[in-house]
């Protein structure tokens, strides 16, 4: 017998778990149109072209390509190098994430959509990492972008978006952590390394994973010196209030323009007066998101600290993004949320409220092939009100059905009385309570 299973870092998702994610999703979405976002979807698969060289040396190592079919090994030998033989091989790989194919449909559709263009995507993404708690090799992610707006108002918007759905759902102690690409770009002027800044950010953003003493052990790698390795640190670790660390930053960056430009969009985010925040952003030094393609505020959400979880959701800005794609000047800026991570924190803290995990109210048993069209019709009644109903499909005993119902967790029964005709027992199972109606207040009856 073939022994079953599914791709490592995959999951199957049943009934009550689909439910409770449908639950999330349904909180973010109806959020993002309230804000004024249009729903978008692209396909699972890319041109792998399309995708290699947008997320940083180790990020394209976690594409998953996808190998061609038919009879390509002629075209393989007439390949003029690896990375020509690689695309031959594998010209189609699963999307990394949401941000680079929007960029491509909005190259692709630029003369046809109105600027601003403001867009929501929840669909599932793929990565070669390796599978561990909150890490998937397929997951979903729910992205919201603008394009073509330079204005911090957006950012301040996606920010209070976080501070809506985490507030929604229950994530007291959540941390919204904000920083700024321009002020790490400051940073490495201030080392004296700026054409090492990819470098120093792809080491900063693992400092949760490996540590200070393993962040000092890469930047060294990546070919600091330890003066400058220091500086990096120091930067990094400094403390305080946000006003606190802007007015550090303005002295570290006094010579340079874009770390300067830098702090003051800090300020204007962190600061703004627009809208008020349940938890409001916090400057953090650390924060840096290895991506190459963000040019101006990042962020990232932090779970609750009760929950050793990490990030629950990021983004930035990414002026340069459709540049890439031969279009230059259309300014970006997006947030993603971490739906599976997101699932994982509020099951850990039992915030997933009972609403969240029902389906069926009540079920009808089933009271023999004489009164079948009577009960489906006092079933459909029910259906008719909207409420989820449904009716037992085999006539066997009773205490077989209700046991089913227990199982199922179905909070309400109801049959035909065979002692009282015309009348309906109802029993409401979690509150051991019992009703007897008349058909005709069905109709009016609480469930």
């Amino acid at each position: 017998m073939i022994k079953l299973s599914i791709p490592q870092g995959t999951r199957d998702f049943g009934p009550e778990v689909v439910r409770k994610r449908n639950y999330i999703l349904s909180t973010i979405r109806k959020t993002f149109e309230l804000y004024g976002f249009q729903p978008l979807e692209t396909p699972a698969m890319e041109n792998t072209s399309t995708l290699l060289g947008k997320y940083g040396e180790e990020g394209d190592r976690l594409i998953f390509k996808i190998l061609n079919n038919g009879d390509i090994l002629g075209q393989a030998q007439m390949a003029k190098d690896s990375r020509e033989l690689g695309l031959l091989l594998c010209e189609k790989s699963l999307k990394y994430d949401l941000t680079i194919p929007f960029a491509r449909y909005v190259v692709m559709n630029h003369g046809k959509l109105n600027l601003p263009f403001k867009r929501y995507q929840i669909q599932p993404v793929w990565r070669g990492d390796k599978p561990q708690r909150g890490r998937y090799r397929e997951f979903y992610q729910c992205d919201a972008d603008v394009v073509g707006s330079p204005s911090l108002v957006n950012e301040v918007e996606l920010l209070k978006i976080y501070d809506t759905v985490m507030t929604e759902l229950g994530l007291d102690g959540y941390q919204l952590k904000v920083n700024n690409r321009k002020v790490l770009a400051g940073l490495a002027e201030l080392v004296g390394r700026p054409d090492l800044m990819t470098d120093i950010t792809i080491a900063i953003d693992k400092l949760d994973k490996i540590g200070a003493n393993g962040v000092r052990e890469e930047l060294a790698e990546r070919g600091l010196q330890p003066a400058e390795i220091n500086t990096v640190m120091d930067f990094i670790s400094a403390e305080g209030t946000n006003d606190e660390k802007l007015e550090r930053l303005g002295k570290l960056l006094a010579d340079s323009p874009t770390g300067l430009k830098g702090v003051e969009e800090l300020r204007f985010i962190v600061s703004s007066n627009l809208t008020g925040f349940k938890s409001a952003p916090i400057i953090d030094l650390t924060l840096a998101r290895g991506l190459n393609y963000y040019t101006g505020m990042i962020v990232e959400v932090k779970a609750p600290a009760q929950v050793n979880m990490g990030s629950i959701g990021g983004g930035g800005r990414y002026d340069d993004l459709t540049g890439l794609f031969g279009l230059p000047g259309i300014s970006g800026v997006g947030i993603s949320f971490g739906v599976d991570r997101i699932y994982d924190v509020l099951e850990e803290l039992k915030l997933f409220p009972a609403t969240a995990q029902q389906s069926t109210r009540v079920i009808f048993f089933h009271p023999g092939a004489e009164k079948l069209a009577e009960v489906f019709g006092y079933v459909s009644l029910l259906r008719e009100r909207g409420i989820v109903a449904e009716l037992y499909p085999d006539d066997i005993k009773q205490d077989k059905q209700y046991k089913y119902a227990e199982k199922r967790g179905i909070p309400f029964i109801a049959y035909l009385e065979d002692s009282a005709p015309g009348v309906i027992s109802i029993k409401n199972i979690p509150l051991k309570q019992r009703y007897n109606i008349k058909p005709e207040e069905l109709a009016g009856f609480e469930f």
